[in-house]
């Protein structure tokens, strides 16, 4: 009897020990995770977005592995996707610049002509409806001779210019940088992916299960629909819409096409643009050109975000369209436009471990 009470006795102090090293190396992985994540936390975004831009292009990086095996896939095939990639987001961006440039050269024309003749009434007022006349006499006893135009333009003084500059400067510099870290990180994540992959299983299994695996591919389908749902459907707003524009005699059909294509990412986030093209077709004096834009805008937006977009997004993450609009929204709210492609994703994931537990327990 005393020798299994004697043993007994031995055992619980290794068990504390055990416990109590086990205790350990958790508080260790956390706080160590912790101060990672403290260290990384300027970088996150771009890590992030390497991800985000990794998944999105996997499948056809894996098909260019399988179709040209001959190119060096440690350094030359990562290397030309990540230059593909950088061309896809400067090339907007440069074409935006000059366009930008232009319409900065045409803005301090439009400045010194109003200083020195006042700002002319647009053509929109003698269209009105009505008060027609009441708003061309107030415009051209406020706003048409030439001290109102130097009035309104001194208001805009040096310094709050200077600051505005030196801000946006600044805004420029941290963005060039992150995108940069972006691509650094995408050259390495399609270089190293296919272990990344495997690590990425190998951890869920052991953390998760079989249930880990299932909601890394369910995120990742997310990614995958999320992209084709608002990245390639928003371009072809862009394009349709622009196209719109420059038969409509809209300014800037170019610009304002871009600016819509990147507006209509978001759901609901075209209107703003198409309205702003309509406004500019108003203050011509064009009002069926600019009701043709408002209707047309109504229509492809309808059909996009209504049709197309719920059928990429909800089909590929068996979302229903409202936890796709509220992933995107409350996604778009909390992380910017991270939030985008994470919201959408978070959804899907909670969505799966939804659908597995109400299973289990109908079949309790």
């Amino acid at each position: 009897m005393d020798r299994p009470l004697r043993a007994a006795n031995d055992t619980e102090p290794v068990l504390t020990r055990a416990r109590s090293q086990a205790i350990a190396r958790v508080a260790l992985v956390l706080a160590l995770a912790a101060t990672g994540l403290w260290v990384l936390h300027p970088f996150l975004p771009a890590l992030v977005w390497a991800a985000i831009l990794a998944i999105a292009l996997w499948p056809l990086y894996a098909r260019a592995e399988q179709r040209w095996p001959s190119i060096g896939h440690h350094v030359a095939l990562p290397a030309l996707f990540t230059a593909l990639v950088a061309i896809v987001f400067l090339a907007p961006l440069v074409v935006l610049g000059v366009q930008a440039a232009r319409e900065a050269h045409d803005a301090l024309t439009w400045a010194k002509e109003a200083e020195l003749n006042g700002i002319p009434a647009p053509e929109i007022l003698n269209n009105l409806p009505f008060g027609a006349a009441q708003a061309m006499a107030w415009w051209n006893e406020n706003l048409s001779h030439p001290s109102a135009g130097s009035d309104l333009l001194h208001r805009f003084d040096n310094s709050s210019v200077l600051g505005m500059t030196r801000s946006l400067g600044s805004e420029i510099v941290r963005r060039v940088v992150l995108f940069g870290f972006t691509l650094v990180t995408l050259f390495f994540l399609f270089r190293d992916g296919r272990a990344i992959i495997a690590q990425g299983l190998t951890a869920s299994a052991k953390l998760f299960g079989p249930r880990g695996e299932r909601v890394a591919r369910q995120v990742v389908a997310s990614v995958h629909g999320t992209v084709d749902g608002l990245v390639l459907v928003g371009i072809g707003e862009g394009f349709l819409l622009g196209l719109i524009y420059y038969f409509t005699g809209v300014p800037h059909p170019v610009l304002l096409g871009a600016l819509t294509a990147v507006a209509a990412m978001i759901p609901f986030g075209a209107p703003l643009v198409f309205g702003i093209a309509a406004l500019l077709l108003l203050a011509k004096g064009a009002m069926v050109a600019a009701a043709i834009v408002v209707a047309a805008g109504l229509v492809v937006t309808f059909v996009a975000d209504h049709f197309v977009r719920p059928a990429l997004i909800g089909g590929t993450t068996r979302l229903p369209f409202l936890w796709v609009l509220l992933g995107i929204l409350g996604g778009v709210e909390s992380f910017g436009l991270l939030g985008l492609f994470l919201g959408p994703a978070v959804m899907a994931a909670l969505m799966l471990l939804w659908r597995e537990f109400t299973d289990t327990e109908s079949h309790a």
